[in-house]
């Protein structure tokens, strides 16, 4: 772990309990005298913190230093992905983060499964872990647009990856915005609605997942 995760740190005495000091005490079995890097995610700041005290359900750390240290990718990017499964949404999102990705808004698209339900507090919660280990300083922006046409509306300069001889890595200095299909890609109705120019693939035959792509999409434009 780069660092800790407690929204509370930035003042000079942290209060531990529950799942932090189970985490930290039990888990990690830190001592008095131990110091420990914390981080709230809502200010830029990383904090070095002295355990003081343990207790047998909290412990007192007391501040040693604070510096602002901003980790983040300087290049910006947003994802637009149509909603699949939210198990392999969770198991993939983490590997966003650590590429760098700015923002995700989750679609539903003509041919996402409507039953598919999108739990943003889990997915932050993952995204923190993941920030903790990678050391990045945020953690992704979490959106939901009910359709193709809301995020269109709501966003500009919008590239879509599907089959194109425009490839991705020609245009990977120019994209900002991203969609990435879901299982059975994009639908008629939508395809119809791209503008041509804004169309981008890979130079491959294979069929994708959508994990797959947009792994391999991030890693291209961002890396």
């Amino acid at each position: 772990m780069q660092f800790t995760y407690d929204e509370f740190c930035g003042g000079n005495i942290l209060e531990i309990k529950d799942e932090v000091y189970n985490y930290l005490i039990k888990a990690r079995r830190h001592k008095i005298d131990d110091e420990i890097y914390f981080r709230n995610l809502k200010d830029e700041n990383i904090y070095l913190y002295k355990i003081v005290l343990i207790d047998k359900k909290k412990a007192v750390l007391n501040l040693i230093f604070s510096e602002k240290k901003v980790l983040i990718n300087q290049k910006k990017l947003h994802l637009g992905w149509c909603v699949i499964d939210p198990k392999t949404i969770e198991k993939y999102i983490p590997s966003l983060n650590e590429l760098g990705v700015d923002k995700i808004t989750f679609i539903y698209s003509d041919f996402s499964q409507k039953n598919f339900k999108i739990n943003i507090e889990k997915l932050e919660k993952i995204l923190i872990n993941s920030s903790s280990q990678c050391g990045r300083s945020d953690i992704i922006k979490l959106d939901i647009c009910k359709n193709l046409d809301e995020f269109l509306k709501n966003n500009k300069d919008i590239h879509f990856l599907d089959f194109s001889n425009k490839l991705i890595d020609e245009k990977k200095d120019e994209i900002k915005t991203l969609v990435i299909g879901c299982e059975g890609g994009f639908s008629k109705n939508e395809r119809e609605k791209f503008n041509i120019d804004y169309v981008v693939g890979f130079e491959s035959n294979l069929i994708l997942r959508s994990e797959t792509a947009i792994i391999a999409a991030t890693s291209k434009i961002i890396l």
